[in-house]
């Protein structure tokens, strides 16, 4: 068993931006080589600095890589930025397909060679014209949007990039990836919910909310509702305990994402997320679509995947889908999965539950005495490496992950061996070298700060140690321990020296 996530990719590639002088809250005029930029969020430091991300359009058309970030100080003059695969992209001539944009292929033919993973029956295809800059420069194509179900049940949101003159196939990724109440896993928990009229449901103020799925695979499904408001009993054969156990783990990781870090759920505007559960027939999975969670019941609908950890790497995957959005580059998607991980142990520590006590392991109510990831020793797991080394952008996401997640158990804990919660751990590093932590809290810190100002779509190992010393910078200053621990976590899971130094 897999836990899986979701890399909504939008846009991730960079075009010629000249020097820019707006203030955040507005797009920019189109520039003489078409260039558009589109303001997706901003960021504002104490010190009033500001991080503004963009994403790019070509004459009207998006530009998938186009994402970069602006950082500008309180005056609004530019810092730096932060670019994605390139900067520049100059057409070559008037009859360039750049310029006349112009495609060979029809959105017929594109169609025709986009590559899917629904079940024979059930997909629906669409295809867009867009610009497409990978490693070998922009050209014209098309992104075919394929919907549809799998035949193990799980959703089918692929996106194919197909160049619009040879037919060949860029790129490819999928949004879905395959991750008083009395809660299964959570045991008796406090819940928000609403009257409505002479029942209650399973909906707080801000949007969180449970719904019932009753084993479809499609609609919206229902949402939890009681003339009562005390929901579930703690077992599988009462309908609403995984329900409980849903919507406390997106209540929590709603308020650790507000207090902690100060971002206002997913989406940042205050707005709560949908949880789904009693998705499909033994469904041994969970799942973020784009817009909700959504949990099965098990291999024989035995286990809900309603766990809080499960619930909060599911969550975080929105918010990375509307920060820095990883997932194109061979490696992003690895991020994108060690950064649900790592935010889904900082939650289960930030509720500290007697029922389910926090612990650096992923999945481990889901496998009794064992677990779906470890952070101290992810090759544990018999899949994912300790190190990294230049095949990981080749695994499967969720092993790729290992690195990353062995970077964050030693910036929290350090090196060594050691027992916390009655769970034990024993880390080693890449190097030999022996690493004093510099606590979970301050590593949490930091990884968010590089997550959200210093990542684009699609970035690698190199550009997750980059922006994680750069932040650490930010946060505690260039010469601190924090910044020298963070260095030596990524030496000693064998990430290249950077760009950035502790100096």
């Amino acid at each position: 068993m897999r836990l899986h996530g979701s890399v909504a990719v939008l846009t991730c590639l960079a075009l010629s931006v000249p020097a820019m002088t707006m203030m955040p809250g507005a797009n920019a005029a189109p520039q003489d080589d078409g260039v558009t930029l589109h303001q997706r969020s901003v960021i504002v430091d104490s010190d009033g600095t500001q991080h503004i991300r963009y994403d790019r359009q070509y004459h009207g058309l998006r530009i998938i890589g186009g994402d970069l970030v602006v950082h500008r100080s309180a005056q609004g003059r530019e810092l730096s930025r932060t670019v994605n695969t390139r900067e520049q992209i100059a057409p070559r001539g008037s009859d360039d397909p750049l310029v006349t944009r112009r495609t060979s292929l029809s959105e017929a033919q594109a169609m025709a060679r986009a590559t899917s993973k629904a079940a024979p029956g059930s997909e629906k295809r669409q295809a867009e014209k867009v610009v497409f800059n990978g490693k070998n420069g922009p050209v014209m194509a098309y992104d075919v949007l394929v919907t549809g179900i799998r035949a193990d049940q799980t959703p089918v949101k692929a996106h194919t990039i197909v160049d619009g003159t040879t037919g060949a196939v860029l790129a490819h990724w999928d949004v879905v990836r395959h991750g008083t109440g009395n809660g299964i896993h959570d045991g008796k928990v406090d819940i928000a919910t609403t009257k409505s009229g002479k029942k209650f449901v399973m909906k707080d103020k801000l949007g969180n909310a449970a719904l019932d799925m009753k084993g479809q695979e499609w609609g919206d499904g229902v949402l939890f509702s009681s003339t009562k408001d005390v929901w579930g009993d703690g077992t599988q054969k009462n309908r609403a305990s995984a329900a409980v156990d849903a919507l406390f783990g997106a209540q929590k990781t709603y308020d650790y994402y507000q207090n902690i870090h100060k971002r206002a759920g997913i989406w940042d505007n205050g707005k709560g997320a949908v949880s789904r559960v009693h998705y499909g027939q033994s469904y041994d999975n969970a799942f973020w679509d784009g817009e909700q969670m959504t949990y099965g019941d098990g291999e024989n609908d035995a286990l809900p995947l309603t766990s809080l950890d499960v619930a909060a790497h599911e969550m975080t995957h929105g918010v990375t889908q509307n920060t820095a959005n990883l997932g194109l580059g061979p490696e992003a998607g690895g991020l994108n999965e060690a950064t649900s991980d790592i935010f889904a142990a900082a939650v289960e520590w930030y509720a500290n539950l007697p029922n389910n006590p926090p612990n650096y392991l992923m999945g481990e109510k889901l496998i009794p005495g064992g677990a779906i990831r470890y952070m101290d020793q992810p090759s544990k797991d018999k899949a994912s490496p300790d190190c990294y080394n230049d095949q990981v952008g080749s695994m499967d996401e969720h092993y790729a992950a290992g690195p990353l997640n062995h970077w964050f158990y030693l910036m929290a804990e350090g090196s060594g061996a050691k027992t916390l919660n009655g769970f034990s751990y024993n880390s080693p590093t890449c190097n030999n070298k022996k690493i004093k932590g510099v606590g979970r809290a301050t590593a949490e810190k930091i990884w968010f700060r590089a997550l959200t100002v210093y990542l684009t779509s699609g970035a690698g190992y190199a550009q997750a140690r980059d922006g994680a010393i750069h932040a650490a910078k930010d946060l505690y200053g260039a010469s601190s321990k924090q910044c020298r621990v963070t260095t030596a976590a990524f030496d000693a899971i064998s990430v290249p020296k950077g760009s950035q130094t502790c100096e």
